[in-house]
């Protein structure tokens, strides 16, 4: 099994090493793979020293699987190319979330639709994987007809610049800046891009890639995205209303048995999910569950991601155990 990371050297890619070491995946082969600038440089996996290459040495080698985790232009222009040779790759970019051809895949809720045919196949948002695993089982028991979200996501989505500003920030130290603004001491209700709309890039992959990953076009979903100074891990808040009525005990026990989904949801004893403990775990943490008593059939939760693990890495590494345990590469 010969394993290509692309963007190795990146925030996900370090990520992705330590999850594929620690899950044991099957490898024979590593291949690390950066841009020409990083090529050559040495890498440590499981002890051994790995020498970073180029994209196009990693294609003329081959690999059975490659991970991509190196921005959306990287993607578009070479994960054909590692497709033309017969590599399956698993992209962790926005590149081709919402092409019709390619598939969406949250492993524990849709990965039965992959084939030995799917040469992309696209890992969604991180906000959007944390936000799926907990509306899956509430959607098929009681059907969502809309859904608000707000989220709260940390310095490390945007990369490696904006955790080093934060860090700055706090030190008292003027550098170089990844925001408009500072992020200390400050909340931006900004993630990605500005559209014509006005939503950002991430508000609109939160309203659009659930639909694509349910495969179902008959609930809405509205959010606003703010970037917080928090090192790492997403939060969510989620209003949704579903076409039939629930009770709360029964809600949780659907996110219990949800594989990957933990409840951490007692007021009592201060129980609720949190970034700083969602840190360096694989789980999607949900709390805060209650009715909303202003509306009838309508649910509030808090929702609490790594999203480097879950929200990036961890996901794509469990895409690809699928592809190698059903024998799809």
């Amino acid at each position: 099994m010969k394993v290509a990371v692309v963007g190795a050297t990146g925030m996900v890619g370090e990520v992705l090493l330590k999850v594929l070491a620690e899950r044991n995946f099957p490898i024979t082969e590593l291949l690390l793979v950066a841009s020409e600038r990083s090529v050559g440089k040495k890498m440590p996996f499981k002890g051994k020293e790995h020498t970073v290459i180029g994209l196009a040495d990693a294609v003329a080698a081959k690999p059975n699987i490659a991970i991509f985790s190196a921005g959306g232009d990287t993607s578009l222009e070479w994960a054909p190319k590692f497709a033309e040779v017969g590599t399956t790759v698993v992209d962790n970019s926005s590149a081709w979330r919402m092409d019709p051809t390619k598939k969406l895949v949250v492993p524990e809720i849709n990965a039965h639709e992959l084939t030995a045919q799917d040469k992309i196949i696209a890992n969604p948002n991180c906000s959007t994987i944390q936000l799926v695993m907990a509306l899956y089982p509430l959607h098929k028991k009681y059907k969502m007809k809309r859904v608000i979200v707000s989220t709260y996501q940390s310095v490390s989505g945007t990369g490696v610049k904006a955790v080093k500003q934060l860090e700055n920030e706090i030190a008292g130290i003027q550098g170089e800046m990844a925001y408009p603004y500072p992020i200390g001491r400050n909340a931006l209700p900004h993630c990605d891009v500005f559209l014509e709309n006005g939503y950002t890039k991430e508000e609109m992959k939160l309203a659009r890639e659930p639909q694509k990953i349910l495969d179902d076009r008959t609930f809405s979903i509205s959010a606003t995205a703010v970037r917080i100074p928090t090192a790492g891990g997403h939060s969510e808040s989620v209003n949704v209303e579903f076409e039939n009525d629930f009770e709360l005990n029964e809600v949780r026990k659907l996110l219990n048995e949800m594989p990957g989904v933990t409840v951490q949801d007692n007021p009592d004893t201060n129980t609720y999910p949190m970034p700083i403990y969602a840190h360096d775990k694989d789980e999607v943490f949900v709390g805060r569950i209650r009715r909303d008593e202003t509306q009838r059939n309508t649910l509030n939760m808090w929702i609490v991601a790594d999203n480097l693990r879950k929200g990036a890495a961890t996901n794509a590494v469990q895409i690809s155990e699928y592809l190698v345990e059903k024998g799809l590469v």
